[in-house]
């Protein structure tokens, strides 16, 4: 894709099923996402493919669904109870995450950065949705690590759908991938379900005490006589896959991009240094307590640089719609009513004619200003959190969860790729890197 977007901004694949039209032109990207949206949704076909993972939540409908979702949704995210909570389980678990490190560290060992990243992001967005603590991390948890095992295979064989034309038939006889996709979301639905079962029971028995907080996301929904187990299902698992995924497969490229470039590295450690008063700091806990939200604001290169890594390897690295009417691009190229018309994140973020003669390189330095303040570009420049309408709701969310955990890994240790081999990506709806990310940890002050 990245190769026919070098050489068309805008292209289309002619098939016998669906024409596709891919585009990397940042206007017809305003286009499709702002200027004429409503033209261009998830439509029939992409909720066919999506919807036994994800229901009718906020990533498969359109319409009043999809409004509906977005209005609650965008309340939850502006509340400070829930912005408080959240950065108090982001401190948590980064800490959590950081004392595996120094253990590894101590012993030499090669660890997995992406798998630890996958677990602690999960037990996170868990407390967050659920209020439960989940604990795969430390491995405590045998049903929340199957569960984690089942959503990353259920959202490999629903990217297969896009490719396969017989996933149907392969899903009526119940065979290959489409009988693997069924176990995987059975586990997923049967977890999530007893969650659900489990909260509504509780709130239940605490309905008179005071003390019962109210702080998680499904605990809210609930609190507004939201009871629909099925509704709160699709709501719940769309929480999940933005808030899991995303940030995981963020930050293991991330630390990938550091090991690859030291000294972009120790300049992201130095900032933190600079920016946090480490004075007897005498564990990683304490370290945490002084990532507030004034401190994390001023660490302009740690944000250029997790910028740039979402740049060059978006988390949704390719965004598509269905096309309602018979339209005409910004460009001038037509698109048929039916057509799957997708905007290339990841073609994007390599291309010369948006990014300059140096776009596949890795520089943080390019989204700060002359005097080392960060500079955002525009949304349909940079699409790593949509634009428009469905522009992101959870990206400052996002971006402090990241800071979070990156302040405190990088500040603390040193990280470096335990072997030579080229890391490559996994192809699901989010970008994993295949195989994971092997890497030696160094500690580099003692705590």
């Amino acid at each position: 894709m990245t190769d026919l977007a070098a050489k068309h901004r805008t292209y289309r694949l002619l098939s016998p099923f669906r024409n596709e039209v891919y585009t990397s032109d940042p206007a017809n990207v305003e286009y499709i996402l702002k200027t004429n949206s409503d033209n261009y949704g998830k439509g029939g076909y992409n909720h066919s493919l999506l919807s036994d993972l994800l229901g009718d939540g906020i990533f498969t409908v359109d319409g009043e669904k999809w409004r509906k979702q977005r209005k609650i949704s965008s309340y939850e995210f502006s509340t400070k109870v829930l912005r408080d909570f959240s950065s108090a389980v982001f401190r948590t678990n980064a800490a959590k995450l950081a004392n595996i490190l120094s253990k590894v560290a101590v012993n030499n060992q090669v660890v997995d950065m992406q798998d630890l990243f996958m677990k602690s992001t999960l037990d996170s967005i868990f407390k967050v949705a659920f209020g439960v603590e989940l604990d795969s991390m430390c491995g405590s948890s045998e049903e929340g690590t199957k569960f984690g095992n089942a959503f990353d295979d259920a959202s490999s064989m629903t990217l297969w759908r896009y490719v396969d034309v017989f996933w149907k038939i392969k899903k009526f006889l119940n065979i290959r991938s489409e009988a693997k996709l069924k176990k995987n979301t059975k586990i997923i639905n049967t977890f999530v379900s007893k969650l659900i079962r489990s909260k509504i029971e509780q709130m239940n028995n605490s309905k008179d005490d005071p003390s019962m907080k109210k702080e998680d996301i499904l605990s809210r929904f609930l609190h507004a006589n939201e009871t629909d187990e099925t509704y709160l299902r699709d709501i719940i698992l769309s929480f999940i896959i933005a808030g899991k995924d995303t940030t995981a497969a963020t930050l293991s490229w991330f630390v990938g991009m550091l090991c690859k470039y030291p000294h972009i590295q120790e300049k992201v450690a130095e900032e933190v240094k600079k920016m946090v008063d480490l004075r007897d700091v005498t564990n990683f806990a304490d370290f945490t307590s002084r990532l507030n939200d004034e401190s994390l604001e001023k660490m302009h290169y740690l944000h250029a640089t997790i910028t740039e890594t979402l740049r060059l390897y978006p988390a949704v690295p390719v965004d598509a719609k269905i096309c309602f009417a018979d339209d005409t691009l910004t460009d001038g190229f037509s698109v048929r009513r039916g057509d799957l018309v997708a905007y290339q994140a990841y073609a994007m973020g390599r291309m010369k004619f948006i990014w300059g003669e140096d776009a596949e390189e890795f520089q943080p330095d390019r989204w700060l200003d002359e005097d080392g303040l960060f500079q955002p570009e525009s949304p349909f420049k940079f699409t790593a959190f949509q634009a428009g309408p469905r522009i992101c709701l959870g990206k400052e969310f996002a971006y402090r969860q990241m800071k979070i955990f990156s302040a405190l890994l990088v500040g603390c240790f040193v990280f470096k790729l335990a072997d030579e081999r080229t890391v490559n990506y996994r192809t699901m709806l989010n970008l994993h890197i295949d195989g994971g990310l092997p890497v030696r940890v160094f500690p580099r002050f003692k705590i």
